[in-house]
């Protein structure tokens, strides 16, 4: 797909699709349309705005290869200060023009070799390839407790915080304990706020210091590039991130039990009170779920003002949580941490392939696509961060910009041949599908745990190997597990 005639249409602004868009102009595509269903980019960055959201992946390994940032306030930022890095990107790479905004797509059909593209208003437009960055964390999820709708005060979902709602003076519940839960327990609790958290079961923890950069490190990283690949390519950064995707696979291997080791020796050097201590104590395995990285989380549970709850919810009332203990914990707002529908990616959009072959169909059992990217049948339709990618404590940019180059040479591979489009063969998809299930089964994410990285049928829908392999698949694909159309 060389010519410049082709059409491309990204579906969401969000870090996935801004990277798309800009790669395609590089490639030399004029033709390019990115549709958005909000008013503005962002994606995840745009929708939470919760107190003390902040991205646990260092800031400049979080920044685009070919965009980096000298202005990063600290070693982790806040998400406004990301969502203004995003928005820079998208004006200096000139891409703001391309986008749809408040254009949601509702339908997608391949007919006459192309993708038909329509919009919730009824528009109708054509593609010859279509590249998915709608993103995994994206709808969110309200927890299914009894009474939750008679609660009499203020209520709200972390990813539809009402940032108007004022909370001085008031006692505010936090459900839910994944990394939102603990990024608003520790900003609130030391912002001296009543905090009550309750958690379903308490969370590894991984000790990580945050620092702000001074003016003189800006001034370094502006004139010295190498400055920040030290940081973005620094190699304690990346020895912990191959030690935690090797430990993902070798789950008795040197790897988990280092990770192990750290996370329950910060348990007991943190927390004095041997009470709360065993409160905060998980009954699983490190790493099951996503690890929680905090230096302050255990300081902050430890404060007066911050009351934890690890006993279960037995029923919402109009004044507060009555837990499974009994106890009424009286509150004025609920902060809903509870997390999303992970079995989204493109849903709710209709998407129809070869011979009019519905997504759902495909997705019957569980979302899937070869090496996260392609669905067999479904030709010219790429996903970024889709199903089975790789999900963790590192940067889910340098994963996009990966996934990317291997998209890249499909979308080559079907311009230089003349052929209509590319997709996954049903061989090479069922193949890796049940290696990858096999895999993941006896992969740290699937020895125990309830976690929002299982699918319905309790296999982790992630990439269970290590980051390594999945950095190596990603740099050319094997042209033999596709099909021509």
């Amino acid at each position: 797909m060389s010519s410049s005639d082709k059409r491309f249409i990204i579906i969401g602004a969000g870090m996935a699709g801004i990277l798309g868009a800009i790669k395609l102009r590089k490639a030399g595509h004029s033709n390019v349309a990115i549709y958005e269903k909000a008013d503005r980019i962002g994606g995840t960055w745009r929708d939470n705005r919760y107190p003390g959201l902040t991205c646990d992946v260092p800031a400049h390994a979080y920044t685009y290869e070919f965009a980096p940032n000298p202005e990063w306030s600290a070693y982790l930022v806040g998400g406004a200060e990301i969502q203004a890095y995003f928005e820079k990107v998208v004006d200096d790479f000139d891409i703001r023009t391309l986008i749809h905004f408040n254009t949601e797509i509702v339908r997608m059909e391949w007919i006459d070799d192309q993708w038909e593209v329509e919009t919730a208003s009824g528009k109708v437009d054509h593609a010859h390839a279509v590249i998915a960055c709608t993103g995994v964390l994206h709808f969110p999820k309200v927890p299914e407790i009894k009474g939750l709708k008679s609660f009499a005060g203020k209520a709200m979902h972390t990813a539809e915080w009402d940032e108007s709602v004022p909370l001085s003076g008031k006692r505010i519940g936090i459900i839910g304990n994944g990394s939102t839960g603990i990024q608003m327990a520790v900003a609130l609790g030391k912002a001296g706020h009543d905090v009550a958290h309750f958690q379903r079961s308490p969370q590894w923890i991984m000790p990580y210091p945050n620092f702000e950069y001074t003016e003189e490190d800006k001034t370094r990283f502006r004139s010295n590039l190498e400055a920040i690949n030290e940081i973005r390519y620094d190699p304690t950064y990346e020895a912990n991130v191959q030690r935690f995707t090797k430990g993902i696979t070798d789950i008795d291997g040197p790897e988990m039990s280092a990770i192990e080791d750290i996370c329950r020796g910060w348990l007991e050097q943190a927390v004095v009170d041997p009470a709360l201590r065993e409160k905060l104590t998980p009954n699983y395995r490190a790493a099951c779920k996503r690890l929680i990285y905090s230096f302050d989380y255990y300081g902050v549970a430890q404060q007066p003002n911050v009351e934890t709850i690890v006993c279960g919810i037995d029923e919402i009332l109009p004044e507060g949580v009555r837990d499974n203990e009994g106890v009424l914990h009286r509150l004025d707002i609920m902060a809903l941490a509870t997390g999303f529908h992970t079995d989204r990616f493109v849903r709710p959009i209709s998407v129809k392939g070869v011979g009019g072959r519905d997504i759902e169909d495909a997705w019957a059992t569980r979302c899937n696509a070869y090496m996260a990217i392609s669905i067999p049948d479904f030709p010219n339709f790429f996903l970024m961060n889709g199903p089975s990618s790789p999900v963790g404590n590192f940067s889910l940019i340098d994963v996009a910009e990966k996934q990317w180059v291997y998209i890249e040479q499909l979308l080559n591979r079907v311009g230089e041949s003349n052929a209509r489009g590319i997709a996954a063969s049903h061989s090479a998809h069922n193949a890796y599908e049940d290696r990858r299930i096999k895999a993941a089964k006896a992969s740290i994410f699937g020895s125990g745990c309830t976690s929002w990285y299982l699918d319905s049928t309790g296999v982790p829908i992630t990439w269970p190997w290590d980051y390594a392999a999945f950095a190596e698949a990603m740099k050319t694909p094997d042209f033999d597990a596709f099909e021509m159309l």
